[in-house]
């Protein structure tokens, strides 16, 4: 069993942290704190880690667990059968991965009836091991095996017996823990994936119809398709591998030179590679590629959603949703600036009904009525035309009123859910998905938590992966940006509250019971009287939550109710009163006078702690997201015939996957920015330069109107227009 300062101190090697804050981690975790509590209110125990790496560190830290338990199993499952030694214990102590274990564990764990169970019942082990040891002098194998020929135990002639024993022999290089290593690392080195078409049509996996690319060189993206063209039976799939290299390195690992059986041992580790290890290394080599291919798709997911769901609100505007519809007509809802619905309409101004005039004049009655500044046109069916009839509608209108083409990825999953119905009883589907589009554009964090990540649209075959390992590492996503933004209590639906790090679902739902009961909490200390919230749960989301109605200003902040007498004590350092929460001119300045460790001291908090504290009191309850660049709102509309090359255009960045981004240019679809268009420099993946939600200008490079296809560029195009 390995000791816990083991685990902490490879975890500190990988992670490159100190090994005290690493076990500071691993502690607060054990104890139930959330990822969110440590990331921002024990900065002096973990040296000040963000949560992503917590999250990294946490996952790591399980999964040496699981190793380590995983270990003992297999210790204790040889040991019943009475074949550990010292020197077997030691090996698997050493394994460093689940796989090295399982190789090791390989030739003891109990199997299925096999050619070489079936020899060993025949009693032909000894020649077996005569034969591999090569100790049966000059004689000749066949020789050999004359005198293992037994009637009663089934071996009728020399034959079968020497077949019985290669059968043997196969299966324990097969069996060999190093020989397949050794294999294991050969085909990760050097093997080709190759994919040939199983059908004739043309589909959109034409790309692989003769297809062979070397396994280390595999992209993820790739190996995402290959394996749903696979699974779809479309693409036929193997890997190509040197077999005389796979066999010399069995014959090396197994037999000394000048071997007397070398020519027949040859021969079945020619039948344990084609039979045995082969076809078990190509799942094992295949598995690795879908995992780490997973791997990759499920944190570029994370990366896209993370800036996904800190998009810049739109603030104070009261907005039109418009869910566009060719036959049951376009859904409108009005909202106002905190998102109460205040009317909804249908019009018809798509075909099959064209009542384009009708529609403008709903329209600008809706506008006229409820002062209407902006409009968030969903990206769905009839997202063209309706961007098209909204633009000439701005055009006519006179008064100052913008759009935004907003992704209602995931708008009809709420809508028919038990969440829509719950929230909007009076309306139907479709109106909801107005209202939520509406939303969407006002406050994308708040509307966006309500629809599981997994249908938002920001990632790439999500569908085909693991889904508990996705919908887990997406929930933390969400977690850690809820979390970051900080949740106004008394106007929080329970979708958002449940996302407050210590507050489960069930406690969510007794908070929004408690104050519709009660009314709107007064101050952060009346969530204790919440059923279900006990002093743990307290502890962890408190300084997440804010009581803008609280007389206790510190309860408009994110300082946690743990650090008020330091928040205070700091104030009465620099000369200042409670009551100038919020107007403190020179609080840096007068703490940089003063010493801000010697004011750490005398207020009994670490450093990072008081700098929280600090940033806060100057600008409490502060967003992060009014830190980053607004949304693009457009009041105009271009066609996809009118892009030409050479055309420079700005856009928002909607997907970013392995080999590109796409962004919307404002012609419905979307362009794609090759991986290589992106910068001058060399880079291995878009993230590295682009994030959802980025503004970034672009020229075109090409137009396929056929295809509907749009090539984009963001490097310097000398020589064009």
């Amino acid at each position: 069993m390995v000791e816990q300062s083991e685990m902490i101190g490879l975890l500190a090697k990988e992670l490159q942290v100190r090994p005290e804050h690493a076990a500071a981690v691993a502690e607060l975790l054990d104890e139930g704190n959330t990822v969110p509590f440590i990331a921002r209110y024990r900065k002096e125990r973990h040296g000040a880690m963000d949560d992503q790496t917590i999250r990294l560190l946490s996952e790591r830290l399980q999964y040496l667990r699981g190793l380590d338990a995983r270990r003992t199993e297999v210790k204790n499952a040889i040991e019943e059968q009475g074949k550990l030694t010292p020197q077997l214990e030691a090996a698997i102590e050493a394994a460093s991965t689940l796989a090295e274990v399982e190789d090791i564990y390989r030739p003891y764990r109990p199997k299925r009836r096999t050619r070489a169970s079936v020899a060993r019942e025949k009693g032909l082990e000894p020649l077996a091991q005569l034969l591999f040891s090569g100790q049966g002098g000059k004689a000749s194998p066949l020789t050999l095996a004359e005198g293992y020929v037994n009637e009663e135990k089934g071996v009728e002639t020399p034959e079968e017996a020497l077949q019985g024993a290669k059968d043997i022999i196969a299966e324990d290089l097969s069996d060999d823990a190093k020989i397949r290593r050794r294999l294991r690392d050969q085909l990760q080195r050097t093997a080709v994936l190759c994919s040939q078409a199983a059908t004739e049509e043309d589909t959109v996996y034409r790309l692989y119809y003769e297809f062979e690319e070397p396994v280390r060189k595999l992209q993820s993206h790739r190996v995402l398709a290959i394996n749903r063209g696979e699974k779809e039976e479309v693409l036929k799939v193997s890997l190509r591998t040197e077999e005389e290299k796979a066999v010399s390195t069995i014959l090396e690992g197994a037999v000394k030179p000048g071997h007397p059986y070398e020519s027949l041992l040859r021969e079945v580790s020619e039948d344990a590679w084609n039979r045995l290890i082969f076809p078990s290394l190509e799942r094992e080599v295949r598995n690795d590629l879908t995992e780490n291919a997973n791997e990759q798709a499920i944190h570029t997911f994370a990366l896209n959603l993370r800036p996904l769901l800190m998009q810049p609100p739109v603030k104070n505007q009261v907005t039109l949703g418009f869910d566009p519809a060719y036959r049951t007509g376009c859904k409108l809802a009005v909202v106002d600036g905190t998102g109460r619905v205040l009317e909804t309409g249908v019009i018809y101004p798509t075909k099959p009904h064209n009542k384009v005039e009708e529609g403008k004049k709903i329209l600008r009655a809706l506008c006229d009525r409820h002062g209407v500044t902006c409009i968030a046109i969903g990206n769905g069916t009839a997202s063209r035309e309706s961007e098209i009839f909204v633009s000439d509608f701005l055009k006519e209108y006179g008064r100052k009123v913008s759009y935004m083409v907003v992704s209602e990825a995931g708008a009809s999953v709420y809508s028919a859910s038990k969440l829509g119905a719950e929230e909007f009883p009076d309306y139907d589907v479709s109106l909801r998905s107005a209202v939520s589009i509406a939303r969407r554009l006002q406050d994308p964090l708040a509307e966006l938590v309500k629809i599981d990540p997994k249908a938002i649209g920001v990632g790439q075959y999500q569908h085909d992966m693991p889904q508990a390992k996705l919908s887990e590492t997406l929930d933390g996503v969400v977690e850690d940006c809820v979390n970051a933004v900080g949740v106004d209590l008394n106007t929080a639906s329970p979708s958002l509250l449940r996302r407050v790090a210590g507050i489960s679902q069930m406690v969510a739902k007794n908070v929004a019971a408690y104050r519709e009961e009660k009314g709107r909490f007064s101050s952060r200390k009346e969530l204790l009287k919440v059923p279900k919230l006990g002093p743990k749960a307290f502890e962890q989301c408190a300084g997440f939550l804010r009581v803008p109605e609280s007389e206790n200003v510190l309860d408009h902040t994110a300082v946690h109710p743990e650090s008020y007498q330091a928040a205070e004590k700091l104030l009465s350092l620099c000369g200042y009163q409670l009551s100038e929460v919020g107007s403190l001119k020179d609080l840096d300045g007068r703490l940089k006078a003063y010493g801000p460790e010697k004011a750490a001291e005398a207020c009994g908090v670490g450093l990072p702690t008081l700098r929280d504290i600090a940033a806060e009191l100057q600008k409490p309850g502060r967003d992060p997201r009014d830190e980053l660049p607004p949304p693009l709102l457009r009041t105009d509309v271009l066609e996809l015939s009118d892009l030409k090359p050479g055309m420079k255009l700005t856009g928002t960045v909607r997907n970013v996957v392995d080999f590109g981004a796409f962004i919307d240019v404002g012609v419905h679809q979307d362009g794609l920015v090759h991986l290589s268009q992106i910068c001058e420099k060399f880079i291995r993946h878009p993230s590295e330069i682009l994030t959802v939600g980025d503004i970034v200008d672009v020229t075109v490079l090409e137009v396929d109107p056929v295809k509907k296809r749009i090539a984009l560029t963001m490097r310097e195009q000398k020589g064009r227009a």
